[in-house]
């Protein structure tokens, strides 16, 4: 056969056949190898990640700070408590009307309603949510706290009926604890904790800030709680835990441990802070039972403020506001009618710090800055004026306290027994000096700027949140507000409604007409403390230190020490904010002056029996008139070692209100046992 002969067509079915063997068999040795690498070779990295697909990663609280006086006796601590909390990740995998029954099961268990609860695991922000902090602003893989404080009882019966409560557990949690030695409050010096808001996390991740809270945290939100919230924080433990098909819990794949957060040691001496709030409130409740001769009622002593510094280092040593709050209130979460009486003016703003947000007229216990002023400006210690039972200014007449006449008299005096004519007097003169009634913003003012260094109208820097100014009414201040109000005044004065009365119509008039004016009735009201200028108590309490000490105006402040938790001690040290312009001798002078106050003054009646030679009170007591209210009470007081001052709204005088009550603080403080009969009764300003 020859070679054109030959056919290959025979041959091209196993051609064909055997590349397709061949691919075959690549192909299935593809597949074999693949599945050898998946499974032998690359084993490790698909099992962690079919781990990572069945894992949460869940935050471990770090123990918060202990709070304690200067003792070392806890005023604020942790205690462990069985917490029922709800798991949104795993109800979210049921139907919805089973949701709704494993929430009712529960809330029967936990004796709340379905409604409540529901709310309490919602998350802030979304749709039907209520607003914070009955809401969860965490994260919704963080399982919820529902309830605080449950039973063993209670627990057990969750954990044995797993079926009926899918997503629910049993912990245990940490809470704040509040030990309260000598039964102690200091609610308005500690304050609370309540969940960051989401707006609040955004912010401070905005600002790039160091140690930024979880969504979960719990950040302080008043008192020192708030203003050393980063230290006593801590750091959070990381723990991511394997989790079954239906959610649970079934293994721990790695966990961090938390860092606990640093101690705080506060200046409070607990044993004095007990008796200031017991004192503080006794005061209250004794004034409440007074007769006002001049509204004929019993006085409404609504509020007060008591403050207790060290004068040589600025430390407040106890601080008590009425009415005070309970500040385990917070721990756990709020309920809105616990949230709505806290903040409730009938039940007088138990929030409200009145010692350091507090504003009122400073009566007589400003006296000492007008004597410092005068002083510096033609007056001293040979200045004789005279003390009538009043002084006239234009057709006005500006009376001393109960109409009483001393005749001619020294500052000393004038001090001692709070005779007003005296200071209306030098502030009278003072203000002709300065221009009187010319309307210039910018007049010189002795007596303004002497408040200003000593401190009023500013912030003291204490480190507690929320801290007020105060007000210095002066030509700047008079010519702002009728600006800001003329259009009102001038509407009633042209058209007042039925009922007004003649006084308000009269006022309306004169100050529609020219009420920037800083008018010679401004000038010796201000020299008093009366008008429009407002202080705090514990602004009160830094002047009198400061009075004490020869004239150093201290930052107040309430830590004392940070203890790390590796144990290291970091002392938080005093901070001296200025010093007084007024030299040694005045400051002497103004010393022996109210020296008397107590031992012959307006204040000596409450101080009978006192051992005035081992420890000499100085003391200022002051009554200052509000229109439309009762009169405020002011004790100001200090000693070389202590600043006491009480101030208590809409209680009569000042020693007879609250004389008493500081008397009984430096008997605590002194340890010195009160006397058997009490001192008798008097009228005193």
């Amino acid at each position: 056969m020859s070679f054109d002969s030959f056919n290959p067509a025979p041959l091209k079915p196993r051609l064909r056949l055997f590349v397709i063997q061949v691919l075959v068999f690549s192909l299935m040795f593809t597949l074999i190898a693949r599945l050898w690498y998946m499974q032998v070779m690359s084993s490790d990295d698909y099992s962690q990640a079919a781990t990572q697909n069945h894992t949460r990663e869940v935050l471990v609280p770090a123990p918060r700070g202990t709070i304690v006086d200067a003792a070392g006796r806890t005023l604020v601590g942790n205690r462990v408590s069985l917490v029922i909390t709800v798991d949104r990740s795993v109800l979210a995998k049921l139907p919805d009307d089973q949701q709704k029954q494993v929430l009712a099961r529960l809330a029967k268990v936990l004796g709340q309603t379905p409604k409540d609860l529901t709310a309490h695991t919602m998350l802030c922000g979304e749709p039907g949510a209520s607003k914070p902090p009955a809401c969860w602003n965490g994260t919704p893989y963080q399982p919820i706290p529902v309830a605080k404080d449950v039973s063993e009882q209670v627990a057990i019966e969750v954990m044995e009926r797993r079926e009926d409560f899918p997503g629910v557990a049993a912990e245990s949690a940490t809470l704040r604890a509040y030990p309260a030695p000598y039964k102690v409050n200091a609610a308005h010096i500690l304050g609370y904790l309540s969940p960051i808001t989401t707006d609040e996390l955004d912010k401070l991740d905005q600002a790039g800030q160091d140690s930024v809270p979880h969504r979960s945290d719990l950040v302080g939100r008043a008192g020192v709680e708030r203003t050393y919230d980063q230290l006593l924080r801590g750091t959070p433990g990381v723990k991511n835990v394997i989790v079954d098909a239906v959610g649970y819990t079934t293994g721990i794949q790695k966990q961090t441990a938390p860092v606990p957060g640093s101690t705080l040691m506060t200046s409070i001496d607990a044993r004095v802070q007990a008796s200031v709030e017991a004192q503080l409130r006794g005061a209250i409740m004794t004034a409440r039972k007074q007769y006002d001769k001049i509204t004929h009622k019993n006085y409404i002593a609504d509020s007060g403020a008591a403050v207790v510094m060290d004068v040589k280092t600025g430390q407040i040593v106890a601080m008590a506001s009425y009415p005070n709050y309970d500040p385990g209130v917070w721990v756990g979460g709020i309920s809105q009618r616990e949230l709505d009486a806290l903040y409730s003016t009938k039940a007088g703003t138990p929030l409200v710090s009145r010692a350091v947000q507090g504003q009122l007229a400073p009566g007589s216990t400003f006296k000492p800055i007008t004597t410092a002023a005068a002083m510096a400006n033609g007056y001293g210690p040979k200045t004789r004026l005279d003390c009538s039972s009043f002084f006239e200014v234009g057709d006005r007449r500006f009376k001393n306290y109960e109409s009483a006449s001393y005749g001619m008299i020294g500052f000393d005096e004038a001090l001692s027994i709070s005779c007003d004519t005296f200071f209306y007097r030098i502030a009278y003169a003072l203000w002709l000096k300065e221009g009187g009634n010319s309307g210039d913003l910018n007049a010189a003012d002795p007596l303004v700027q002497m408040a200003k260094n000593f401190g009023f109208g500013k912030p003291t820097g204490v480190d507690l949140p929320g801290e007020v100014s105060g007000r210095i009414a002066d030509r700047k201040w008079k010519k702002d507000y009728y600006d800001a109000q003329k259009d009102y005044y001038c509407k009633l004065a042209d058209n007042p409604p039925a009922g007004t009365s003649a006084f308000l119509k009269q006022f309306s008039r004169e100050f529609c007409a020219d009420g920037y004016r800083y008018r010679a009735g401004d000038a010796v009201n201000f020299s008093i403390g009366q008008g429009d200028t407002t202080v705090t108590p514990l602004q009160m309490a830094t002047v009198y230190s400061a009075l004490a000490n020869g004239g150093k105006l201290w930052e107040p402040r309430v830590a004392k020490a940070v203890i790390g938790p590796n144990g290291k001690v970091k002392p938080v040290p005093s901070k001296l904010s200025a010093r007084l312009p007024v030299p040694a001798s005045t400051l002497r002078y103004i010393d022996n002056a109210l020296k008397e106050t107590a031992r012959t003054g307006t204040a000596a009646w409450k101080f009978g029996g006192f051992p005035l030679d081992q420890v000499p009170v100085r003391a200022k007591t002051g009554t200052a008139e509000v229109y439309g209210k009762q009169t405020t009470s002011w004790m100001a007081t200090y000693t070389d070692r202590y600043a006491v001052v009480m101030m208590l709204s809409q209680a009569g005088s000042g020693s007879g209100a609250g004389g008493t009550a500081v008397r009984h603080i430096y008997e605590t403080l002194y340890n010195i046992k009160p006397p058997v009969t009490p001192p008798a009764k008097q009228n005193a300003q």
